[in-house]
């Protein structure tokens, strides 16, 4: 069979036509480079992914692509350096601003080109979105080392408790029964914080709350107008609450016989209602601000921005630490 050159150009099309489909078909950005780096051809993905056109993006140099993101000093070493001598470079992280997809995390393995017949210095360039992935990643870090933060203040405050229950003309098993009691309030008051499903008294919360740490300690919660929070929040204020408690425990005002802590709020109002809440410690050991921020500094803050949308101040008076929370209802 002899074939024509309509034939060898109708064959070579569709050979073109299914590489390109297969191409199209891989979920994941992909470009293909050539030997000077620039891109002969590219996905669909890599269009929609980045909402770019074809006629942008084919034939450009990857270093002109968008606004440069892809001009990176090290991302050039591995292209022009690393890849002739080793052949791919896997999972290499940029992080960019983006057009029109604004700030994102990109994993970039870079692979030659495989051609039976020679060494080929094409390179296929294949991109994947970790952003969420990232994000994730930071949430598990920030939630382990919550958990671990939290244990560990939740076994110096059952120190404490048994230290702060009182042994004098009691027997062993009414000290028993007097610890006991306080350990079950704190786990009751682990309950409240944990397994808020409705919403939540904002007078009955502080209460619950923090009737494991007033046995023998003066907290004051001044009388305010009601204030209802929805389960996210009473959640939220809850562990705020049990981090400060457990702070003057070990370090302020409730370490020592005369300290105080005093409670109130008020309800403001402006484009919309916001709840401040001060928390007020006196008659503790002096106050001297920290020199690092601790985590349960960084878990306060990160729960009233993040997960409360509000904002908090952290006083440290000499006379006793002053924290004001802001957030809207």
């Amino acid at each position: 069979m002899v074939m024509n050159l309509e034939d060898l150009y109708r064959l070579r099309r569709n050979g073109y036509i299914e590489a390109q489909g297969i191409v199209d078909t891989v979920p994941y950005p992909l470009l293909l480079l050539d030997q000077n780096l620039r891109v002969r051809t590219a996905s669909r993905a890599f269009f929609s992914t980045f909402k770019v056109e074809r006629d942008e993006t084919i034939g450009q140099h990857i270093y002109d692509l968008g606004n440069g993101q892809w001009d990176i000093p090290e991302l050039r070493r591995l292209l022009e350096e690393v890849i002739p001598k080793s052949t791919a470079v896997v999972d290499y992280e940029v992080e960019h601003a983006f057009p029109s997809i604004g700030v994102r995390t990109m994993l970039l393995s870079a692979h030659r080109l495989f051609h039976p017949e020679n060494n080929s210095r094409s390179l296929l360039l294949s991109i994947v979105d970790a952003t969420d992935r990232r994000r994730l990643e930071v949430e598990k870090d920030l939630l382990l080392g919550e958990m671990r933060h939290r244990m560990k203040n939740l076994f110096a405050l059952v120190q404490a408790l048994a230290r702060q229950t009182s042994v004098d003309g009691r027997s062993g098993e009414e000290y028993r029964d007097a610890f006991l009691g306080r350990f079950g309030a704190l786990v009751r008051a682990h309950d409240v914080a944990y397994t808020q499903d409705q919403k939540a008294d904002l007078k009955e919360l502080l209460e619950q709350t923090l009737k494991p740490y007033s046995e023998g300690a003066t907290i004051v919660i001044e009388p305010s107008k009601p204030v209802s929070l929805t389960p996210s929040r009473a959640l939220s204020l809850s562990l705020i609450l049990h981090e400060l408690a457990t702070n003057a425990v070990k370090y302020g005002a409730l370490s020592t016989s005369t300290g105080k802590i005093t409670i109130r709020w008020t309800i403001e109002r402006a484009s919309k209602k916001h709840l401040r809440l001060i928390w007020q410690e006196s008659g503790g050991p002096p106050v001297t601000p920290p020199t690092t921020t601790g985590f349960g500094t960084r878990l306060i803050e990160f729960s009233v921005k993040g997960e409360m949308g509000g904002r908090v101040e952290l006083n440290y008076a000499p006379k006793g630490l002053a924290i004001e929370i802001v957030t809207p209802l």
